[in-house]
Protein backbone atom coordinates (compact mmCIF):
# COMPACT_ATOMS: atom_id res chain seq x y z
CA UNK A 1 0.00 0.00 0.00
CA UNK A 2 1.67 3.08 -1.13
CA UNK A 3 0.15 6.99 -1.01
CA UNK A 4 -1.73 6.23 -4.52
CA UNK A 5 -3.04 3.25 -2.86
CA UNK A 6 -4.13 5.50 0.16
CA UNK A 7 -5.79 7.92 -1.92
CA UNK A 8 -7.49 5.74 -4.56
CA UNK A 9 -9.05 4.34 -1.01
CA UNK A 10 -9.78 7.74 0.39
CA UNK A 11 -11.44 8.89 -2.67
CA UNK A 12 -13.59 5.86 -3.52
CA UNK A 13 -14.78 5.89 0.40
CA UNK A 14 -15.90 9.91 -0.52
CA UNK A 15 -17.63 8.77 -3.17
CA UNK A 16 -17.64 5.48 -4.40
CA UNK A 17 -19.60 6.58 -7.61
CA UNK A 18 -17.06 8.77 -9.05
CA UNK A 19 -16.14 7.46 -12.63
CA UNK A 20 -12.87 5.88 -13.23
CA UNK A 21 -11.91 9.45 -15.15
CA UNK A 22 -13.00 11.65 -11.79
CA UNK A 23 -10.95 9.08 -9.44
CA UNK A 24 -7.86 9.37 -11.75
CA UNK A 25 -8.35 13.42 -11.73
CA UNK A 26 -8.38 13.50 -8.51
CA UNK A 27 -5.65 11.62 -7.53
CA UNK A 28 -3.29 13.18 -10.61
CA UNK A 29 -2.91 10.12 -12.20
CA UNK A 30 -3.39 8.59 -16.10
CA UNK A 31 -7.05 6.53 -16.39
CA UNK A 32 -5.37 3.60 -17.24
CA UNK A 33 -3.39 3.89 -13.96
CA UNK A 34 -5.81 4.37 -11.66
CA UNK A 35 -7.87 1.51 -12.70
CA UNK A 36 -5.02 -1.17 -12.62
CA UNK A 37 -4.34 0.33 -9.26
CA UNK A 38 -8.55 -0.07 -8.39
CA UNK A 39 -8.48 -3.70 -9.69
CA UNK A 40 -5.34 -4.80 -7.77
CA UNK A 41 -6.59 -3.44 -5.32
CA UNK A 42 -10.25 -5.58 -5.23
CA UNK A 43 -7.86 -8.55 -6.15
CA UNK A 44 -5.94 -7.85 -2.78
CA UNK A 45 -8.87 -7.89 -0.75
CA UNK A 46 -8.36 -4.08 0.08
CA UNK A 47 -11.55 -3.02 -1.81
CA UNK A 48 -14.01 -5.50 -0.54
CA UNK A 49 -17.51 -3.80 -2.31
CA UNK A 50 -19.22 -0.64 -3.10
CA UNK A 51 -22.85 -0.03 -1.41
CA UNK A 52 -25.39 2.66 -1.04
CA UNK A 53 -25.56 4.09 2.93
CA UNK A 54 -29.07 4.02 4.03
CA UNK A 55 -30.76 5.49 6.59
CA UNK A 56 -33.14 3.01 9.51
CA UNK A 57 -35.15 5.90 10.58
CA UNK A 58 -35.73 6.91 6.50
CA UNK A 59 -36.96 2.71 6.37
CA UNK A 60 -38.84 3.21 9.64
CA UNK A 61 -36.91 1.69 11.66
CA UNK A 62 -36.31 4.55 14.38
CA UNK A 63 -34.84 2.68 17.21
CA UNK A 64 -31.45 0.85 17.11
CA UNK A 65 -29.86 -1.33 19.70
CA UNK A 66 -27.09 -3.37 20.65
CA UNK A 67 -28.17 -6.71 21.89
CA UNK A 68 -25.17 -8.57 24.23
CA UNK A 69 -25.76 -12.38 23.18
CA UNK A 70 -24.21 -15.19 25.30
CA UNK A 71 -24.55 -18.61 24.36
CA UNK A 72 -23.57 -22.27 25.37
CA UNK A 73 -22.46 -24.48 24.48
CA UNK A 74 -19.46 -22.53 23.65
CA UNK A 75 -18.73 -24.34 20.27
CA UNK A 76 -17.77 -24.03 16.69
CA UNK A 77 -21.20 -25.49 15.34
CA UNK A 78 -23.28 -23.30 17.87
CA UNK A 79 -21.55 -20.33 17.00
CA UNK A 80 -21.72 -20.68 13.61
CA UNK A 81 -24.95 -21.49 13.51
CA UNK A 82 -26.32 -19.19 15.97
CA UNK A 83 -24.44 -16.46 13.80
CA UNK A 84 -26.16 -17.37 10.67
CA UNK A 85 -29.68 -17.65 12.41
CA UNK A 86 -29.12 -13.82 13.38
CA UNK A 87 -28.16 -13.00 10.04
CA UNK A 88 -31.32 -14.30 8.52
CA UNK A 89 -33.65 -12.44 10.86
CA UNK A 90 -34.71 -8.29 8.82
CA UNK A 91 -34.40 -6.74 11.76
CA UNK A 92 -30.72 -7.41 12.31
CA UNK A 93 -27.84 -5.02 11.07
CA UNK A 94 -25.02 -6.63 11.83
CA UNK A 95 -22.99 -9.32 14.09
CA UNK A 96 -20.24 -9.54 15.62
CA UNK A 97 -18.51 -12.61 17.65
CA UNK A 98 -16.65 -11.34 20.58
CA UNK A 99 -13.92 -12.84 22.90
CA UNK A 100 -14.47 -11.69 26.42
CA UNK A 101 -18.02 -12.07 28.76
CA UNK A 102 -20.53 -11.42 25.78
CA UNK A 103 -19.97 -13.98 23.00
CA UNK A 104 -22.12 -11.80 20.30
CA UNK A 105 -22.99 -8.19 19.85
CA UNK A 106 -26.23 -7.88 17.69
CA UNK A 107 -26.85 -4.82 16.08
CA UNK A 108 -31.00 -4.61 15.41
CA UNK A 109 -33.00 -1.59 13.84
CA UNK A 110 -36.74 -1.62 14.83
CA UNK A 111 -39.81 0.25 14.56
CA UNK A 112 -40.02 1.09 18.26
CA UNK A 113 -39.65 0.28 21.78
CA UNK A 114 -42.21 -2.26 21.74
CA UNK A 115 -40.74 -3.76 18.29
CA UNK A 116 -37.73 -4.09 20.21
CA UNK A 117 -38.98 -6.38 23.25
CA UNK A 118 -41.44 -8.45 20.98
CA UNK A 119 -37.85 -9.16 19.15
CA UNK A 120 -36.19 -9.86 22.33
CA UNK A 121 -39.35 -12.24 23.06
CA UNK A 122 -39.94 -14.26 19.62
CA UNK A 123 -36.40 -14.31 18.51
CA UNK A 124 -34.09 -15.18 20.90
CA UNK A 125 -35.72 -15.83 24.70
CA UNK A 126 -37.18 -19.09 22.96
CA UNK A 127 -33.09 -20.08 21.57
CA UNK A 128 -32.03 -23.01 23.41
CA UNK A 129 -28.24 -22.13 23.10
CA UNK A 130 -29.09 -18.52 24.27
CA UNK A 131 -28.16 -18.49 28.00
CA UNK A 132 -28.19 -14.92 27.98
CA UNK A 133 -29.23 -11.14 26.50
CA UNK A 134 -28.99 -7.98 27.62
CA UNK A 135 -30.01 -4.97 25.34
CA UNK A 136 -28.34 -1.26 25.11
CA UNK A 137 -30.65 0.87 23.12
CA UNK A 138 -28.67 3.31 20.69
CA UNK A 139 -29.13 7.10 21.24
CA UNK A 140 -26.96 8.71 18.64
CA UNK A 141 -24.07 6.80 15.70
CA UNK A 142 -21.48 8.52 14.16
CA UNK A 143 -18.90 6.51 12.74
CA UNK A 144 -15.91 6.98 10.34
CA UNK A 145 -16.92 7.78 6.59
CA UNK A 146 -12.76 7.15 5.71
CA UNK A 147 -10.58 4.81 6.86
CA UNK A 148 -7.54 5.72 6.60
CA UNK A 149 -3.81 3.08 6.85
CA UNK A 150 -2.26 3.46 9.76
CA UNK A 151 1.68 4.18 9.74
CA UNK A 152 3.25 1.47 11.44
Amino acid sequence: MDELDAAIIQQLQHDARQTNRELARAIGIAPSSCLARVRALRSRGVITGYHAEISPAALGRGVQALLHVQVRPLSRTVIEGFKTYAMTLPEVLSVFVLAGGDDFLVQVAVPDVDSLHAFLMDKFSGRREIVGFRSSIIYEHTRKQVIEPLDL
